[in-house]
């Protein structure tokens, strides 16, 4: 009889154990961040950024989402010189293509794993100021906002 009771003890003693990390891999799962896939200009471009596509962010090389960098409605997509993510800042400098780079610096409006949220397209998700640059000079700038595309 005391063996059996030893025994139920112990059966109740490892599930607390286990339903205790698994509560706690839902928290750290929780309060992952991982902004990966496409932000969009939201509303109609200013004339000076009618070119840009999307901010394509793939930190995980993963097949679901462009290839990172600033893609041009012409298709051509210039990569990141330089990238920051971090929950609450977003800032880059591209690569140049025909004379022409970009900078960005801006916040996230949200938290979490975008591509496993409930994200709507019509919300902002991104903001800050995007700068165009001609041959090193700067020849547009715009305080945008982005809504997120997290692929198909």
């Amino acid at each position: 009889m005391l063996s059996i009771f030893k025994s139920l003890i112990s059966v109740i003693v490892l599930a607390g154990v286990l339903l205790a990390g698994a509560a706690a891999g839902v928290q750290k799962a929780k309060d992952r961040f991982n902004p990966d896939g496409s932000f969009w200009i939201q509303g109609t471009p200013p004339p000076e950024f009618k070119d840009i596509g999307g901010i394509n962010l793939n930190s995980h090389r993963s097949r679901r989402f462009p290839a990172a960098g600033v893609e041009l409605v012409s298709g051509s997509r210039l990569p990141f010189k330089t990238l920051t993510v971090k929950p609450e800042l977003l800032t880059f400098t591209t690569g140049t293509l025909r004379g022409i780079s970009y900078s960005f610096s801006g916040r996230f409006l949200k938290k979490g794993v975008f591509s496993a949220g409930s994200l709507d397209e019509d919300t902002p998700v991104l903001e800050g100021t995007l700068t165009k640059f001609r041959g090193g000079r700067k020849i547009a700038e715009a305080n945008l906002k982005f809504t997120y595309f997290g692929g198909t």
